[in-house]
């Protein structure tokens, strides 16, 4: 398996619009190397941008060279330098990006993807299917995509997801669970998976956990490697997760999404038609100011908001069996309220959530009958229904035709 410095060094050959190799330019970033694929970057002025595409692509042509390298991902990011920065430095903003199979827009970014075999949001269909689950996603073979959300880290939405995800499976339908979150990737603990996917040609085949396929970037890369990677590499590592996975056949894809509102909240907004999303947070103030934060960007790109989930809602001892509110309560379905949007459920601080989950053995799965397991799955019946409610209601009104 080649090395990060062997990739490098063979990239000594490749010349910069000055004639100079591109290794002594400084504008390489750090070269991932995981499982036979590289991700890189190369950061520009904006003026020098068309300049650089054809290196870009030397560049990319040189490692997919490289012996052992079966793929290769070279973003190409060109920043304009802003006004005057604080304290004499250099401030500037990412106005291009282009990348492998990408196309770019003066303040717009669209890294790593084609438009190819895929629609956007806001595109009508024909034909559509009868059922809300067989909504057309973009993804052949694969119906519903929802994401899940929430402003801020640590509010536990990688755990909902998950449990959601095992919450609409036990309804019957093929389920599939996308980590997205790049920089805590955690969905491999969640559901107990370990060892890297098989890859067939282009297309990575999912790990299966509990009935569902799952894939991940942690199944890429080590559990403590830290994911220091610029905006326009999220995005292309998200669009390879999308498109480069053999998802199908499946009725929704879960897609456990970074926190905040960002490019890869974006990137999944306009590669692929979300059929909605479900807002996770936890009772208290600073929580929910970044879920309303969430709930205003999915609005903007015209994603429905299927509903809020409180998570962490109360504390249940297990001793006593006492309720604490720990975080304050009900903050979540008042913010529900106040934006005219479903609230989903509360989930309780228990225990049992919290020992299942590190042990990979996600409750919903193992521990169907148990209380909270039971919450989980009346969120996903929520969430089926709303997806049934927004299918329904996008159909015409019939027509009364008098006849005499």
């Amino acid at each position: 398996m080649a090395t990060a410095d062997e990739v490098r060094a063979r990239l000594a050959q490749v010349s910069a619009p000055d004639g100079r190799p591109v290794t002594e330019t400084g504008v390489l970033s750090d070269i991932l190397v995981s499982n036979g694929k590289v991700y890189m970057s190369i950061t520009v002025d904006a003026g020098e941008a068309k300049a650089w595409e054809p290196v870009r692509a030397a560049v990319e042509r040189t490692v997919r060279g490289t012996p052992g390298i079966t793929s290769a991902l070279v973003a190409l990011t060109a920043e304009r330098k802003g006004g005057a920065a604080p304290a004499g430095g250099t401030s500037t903003q990412p106005v291009r990006v282009s990348g492998q199979g990408g196309h770019s827009h003066e303040g717009h970014s669209h890294a790593g993807h084609s438009h190819a075999g895929h629609a956007h949001a806001g595109h009508s269909h024909p034909q559509p299917p009868a059922d809300p689950q067989k909504e057309s996603s973009g993804l052949p073979g694969v119906g519903a995509i929802i994401a899940v959300a929430s402003g801020k880290g640590g509010v536990g939405k990688s755990t909902l997801a998950a449990n959601l995800a095992l919450g609409l499976a036990a309804t019957g339908l093929k389920v599939g669970l996308l980590d997205a979150d790049i920089y805590g990737p955690s969905v491999p603990r969640l559901m107990g998976l370990r060892g890297k996917p098989e890859v067939n040609g282009r297309m990575i085949q999912p790990m299966q956990a509990f009935g569902l396929k799952v894939m991940s970037i942690g199944f890429l890369v080590d559990e403590e490697t830290p994911m220091i990677w610029r905006g326009p590499m999220v995005m292309s590592a998200i669009s390879q997760l999308l498109k480069e996975v053999n998802w199908a056949p499946l009725d929704i894809l879960v897609v456990d999404m970074p926190p905040g509102t960002g490019d890869a909240q974006l990137t999944m907004a306009q590669q692929v038609p979300l059929a909605g999303a479900v807002i996770v947070s936890t009772p208290q103030d600073l929580a929910l100011i970044d879920a309303r934060r969430g709930i205003a960007m999915f609005q903007k790109v015209n994603v429905p908001v299927l509903g809020i989930v409180e998570n962490m809602s109360y504390f249940m001892c297990p001793h006593c069996g006492g309720r604490s509110d720990v975080f304050g309560h009900g903050g979540a379905r008042h913010e529900a309220q106040r934006f005219g949007v479903p609230f989903l459920g509360e989930v309780p601080l228990h225990l049992s959530i919290r020992e299942t989950s590190d042990a990979g053995r996600p409750i919903t799965a193992t521990a169907p009958d148990s209380h909270e397991a039971q919450i989980y799955r009346g969120i996903a019946n929520s969430v089926r229904e709303a997806l049934a409610g927004r299918r329904n209601a996008a159909r015409p009104a019939p027509r009364i035709v008098m006849e005499g």
